[in-house]
C-alpha cells in the first residue's frame, strides 16, 4: 500500500524535510499491517528497514539464554525504529513485535541511510535517539539487578512515567501486566499481585488506560530499599 504525504507529516523525524524531498520518499515507502503479537522485525532478518509506526503499539523484546522474553522499550504512533541497523548495516539487536494491532510505514535501509547522511538535522535526531537507547539499556540493566520483583516493578513504573502539566507523574498508555512482566523478568501473576497492593494502598490510581503515580516518592523509597513494600 502506498504512503501519502499527509501520512508522512505525522512523523516528527521527517519534519525538517521539504516537500520536494518527501514526494520521492513517499513513493519508496510501503505500508504493512500487523496483528497483535505478530513479528514486525526479526533481528535475524537479512533485510534492514527503518520503520515508522502509523497506529497501534510496538515493543522491542529479546530473549535470555534460557528462552525467557525481556521487554526493552515501546514504540508509540509517530515514532520510528530500526535506526541502529540503518546506521551500521548490521543485523538488529532485538525483535520488534506488535503489542496491539498496528500499521507501519517502512523505508529500505539504503535509502534511509542516504537520507540521514544528507540531512544534518535528521542525523542529529538519530544520534540523539541512539544515545537515548544506550541510556535506556543501561537503566534497564540496573533495574534487572534488583533482587526483589516488587522493587523492579516500582522502578519500571518510575522509568515509564512522564510528568504532565498538572505536575502528576503518569504512565499513559499503561502496558499490560504481561508486557510489564517481561520487562522486569517476573511472572504476570507477580505483577498482578503487586498492582493490587499498590492500588489498595492508594499509591497508584488507574483511570482507563492511564496509570497515575499518586506517591512517586514512596515508589522511589521502595526501589532504594529505604522502606519495605506494602503488605496485603
Amino acid at each position: 500500500m502506498p504512503v501519502s504525504l499527509q501520512l508522512l507529516a505525522q512523523f516528527p523525524l521527517l519534519h525538517p524535510l521539504a516537500r520536494e524531498a518527501l514526494e520521492p520518499l513517499a513513493a519508496q515507502m510501503s505500508l504493512r499491517s500487523f496483528a497483535r503479537r505478530a513479528m514486525v522485525i526479526s533481528k535475524d532478518a537479512p533485510t534492514q528497514e527503518l520503520g515508522f509506526l502509523v497506529d497501534g503499539r510496538l515493543q522491542g523484546v529479546d530473549f535470555t539464554v534460557d528462552g525467557r522474553s525481556v521487554g526493552l522499550y515501546f514504540v508509540e504512533p509517530g515514532d520510528y525504529f530500526g535506526e541502529l541497523s540503518v546506521v551500521d548495516g548490521q543485523a538488529g539487536s532485538e525483535f520488534i513485535v506488535a503489542a496491539a494491532r498496528s500499521t507501519v510505514a517502512f523505508l529500505d535501509a539504503r535509502t534511509a541511510r542516504e537520507l540521514i547522511s544528507m540531512n544534518a538535522e535528521l542525523a542529529g535526531a538519530v544520534m540523539t535517539r541512539l544515545a537515548q537507547r544506550v541510556r535506556a539499556v543501561m537503566a534497564q540493566r540496573m533495574l534487572l539487578s534488583l533482587a526483589n520483583p516488587f522493587q523492579r516493578l516500582c522502578a519500571q513504573l518510575l522509568q515509564l512515567a512522564l510528568t504532565g502539566a498538572d505536575g502528576q507523574s503518569a504512565v499513559d498508555p499503561v502496558p499490560t501486566h504481561q508486557e510489564l512482566a517481561i520487562m522486569i523478568n517476573a511472572s504476570r501473576e507477580t505483577v498482578t499481585r503487586a498492582f493490587q497492593l499498590l492500588f489498595t494502598n492508594l499509591i497508584l490510581v488507574r483511570e482507563g488506560n492511564k496509570l497515575t503515580l499518586v506517591r512517586p516518592d514512596y515508589l522511589k523509597d521502595i526501589v532504594q530499599g529505604r522502606i519495605d513494600p506494602p503488605k496485603a
